[in-house]
C-alpha cells in the first residue's frame, strides 16, 4: 500500500473507531465518510462491506486479547488467568455497543471476515478453561462454546442500562459458575 493510502486507510480507520464507539455497531457508513470529509465511495474502496470494516475495527483488539491469553497464561495461576482474560474480555466488548451480536455471529459464520479472529479468541480462553480445569479449579463440565456463549450472554447484559450498577456483582456470579473454589478472596479479586 502507498504511503498516502495508508495514511487515508488510517485516518478512516480512525474516524470509524470514534464513531462506532458512539454510535455502535449500527453507525452509518455514510456517517463515517461524511466526518472522515470523504466521499462514500473513498471509505467503500478500502472497506467494501461494513462486515469488512468491521473486521478491521475489530481484528487489533481481538488479537489483543488472544496476545493477552498467553501472557496471564504464562505468568498467572490458571484460575487468576481465566478470570483476569474474562474481565479484559467484557471491557472489550463495552467498547462498541453490539459487538457481541456481531462476534457471535462471526464466530458460527467461517465465511465471515471477523471469523479467524473471533475464533482465536475463542480458543485462547478455551485453552484458559481448560488449564484452570486441568488443576480442579474450574468446573468440568463446560467446554469453550459454554464459556464463549457465557461471556457473549453476559457482555450483553451488562451492557443494557437497567443492568449496568450491577455489572460487578453479575460477573462475580458468571464466575462462580466457572470457577469450583472462589474464596471470599477471590471473590474480592473477581469483583474488583
Amino acid at each position: 500500500m502507498r504511503a498516502d493510502a495508508r495514511k487515508n486507510y488510517s485516518h478512516l480507520l480512525a474516524i470509524a473507531r470514534d464513531v462506532v464507539t458512539e454510535d455502535g455497531v449500527d453507525a452509518s457508513m455514510r456517517d463515517i465518510a461524511r466526518r472522515a470529509d470523504v466521499g462514500l465511495a473513498t471509505l467503500l474502496r478500502h472497506f467494501p462491506t461494513r462486515e469488512a470494516l468491521f473486521e478491521a475495527l475489530l481484528r487489533t483488539n481481538l488479537d489483543a486479547l488472544t496476545q493477552r491469553a498467553e501472557e496471564l497464561e504464562a505468568s498467572n495461576p490458571p484460575d487468576e488467568a481465566l478470570i483476569s482474560w474474562l474481565r479484559e474480555e467484557v471491557a472489550f466488548v463495552h467498547t462498541y455497543r453490539g459487538v457481541v451480536d456481531l462476534m457471535a455471529s462471526a464466530h458460527m459464520d467461517p465465511d465471515s471476515a471477523l471469523h479467524a479472529s473471533c475464533a482465536a479468541v475463542h480458543a485462547a480462553g478455551a485453552r484458559l478453561l481448560r488449564r484452570a480445569q486441568a488443576e480442579g479449579t474450574a468446573r468440568a463440565d463446560i467446554d469453550g462454546e459454554d464459556l464463549f456463549a457465557m461471556m457473549s450472554a453476559f457482555g450483553w447484559l451488562a451492557g443494557q442500562p437497567a443492568f449496568a450498577p450491577r455489572a460487578d456483582h453479575l460477573f462475580h456470579v458468571i464466575a462462580s459458575a466457572i470457577l469450583t473454589n472462589l474464596s471470599s478472596n477471590d471473590k474480592k479479586k473477581a469483583t474488583g
